[in-house]
């Protein structure tokens, strides 16, 4: 009876070492897994607004601002007001950026604002909400928004 106790104590002591003592790109693959504003990469990324393609330096330029970007806070959204989130009232024209994350196909809307920028991430059948403070997207990527519209 002792030996199994034994043994089941030292697989759980090693389990539990190796969980607690992961490697440091380990845990930030882990973490990027439920990461809820990850980074885009300019290859597999386009950006539209207005039906216009943002190409070269533009696009390259709004990405680096999306990527530094600060997370503020998780939007709540309610089934059933989707639409709100999706084609809001206000006439505030947004980024369409369409991306992969892996296998998946996202859509990102990007609502800029002046004190603030509100994504709204589509991917699968789920939406998620959340808002960001960036004040280079905020300030310089507007001119370039007022160009193309």
């Amino acid at each position: 009876m002792t030996l199994p106790v034994l043994i089941l104590t030292i697989l759980l002591g090693l389990v539990k070492l190796l969980v607690t003592c992961l490697p440091t790109d380990t845990v930030n693959w882990i973490i990027s897994k439920f990461k809820l504003h990850s980074e885009l990469s300019d290859a597999n990324a386009i950006i539209t607004i207005g039906g216009k393609r943002l190409e070269g330096e533009d696009k390259i330029q709004v990405i680096n601002y999306f990527n530094k970007a600060i997370f503020l806070k998780k939007n709540h959204i309610f089934p059933g007001n989707e639409h709100l989130f999706l084609n809001p009232e206000n006439s505030v024209t947004p980024l369409v950026i369409d991306t992969k994350r892996g296998k998946k196909d996202v859509r990102l809307f990007v609502y800029i604002y002046n004190d603030h920028v509100d994504v709204v991430k589509q991917y699968k059948k789920k939406i998620v909400s959340y808002s960001l403070l960036s004040e280079s997207l905020q300030e310089r990527s507007m001119p370039v928004i007022r160009k193309l519209v």
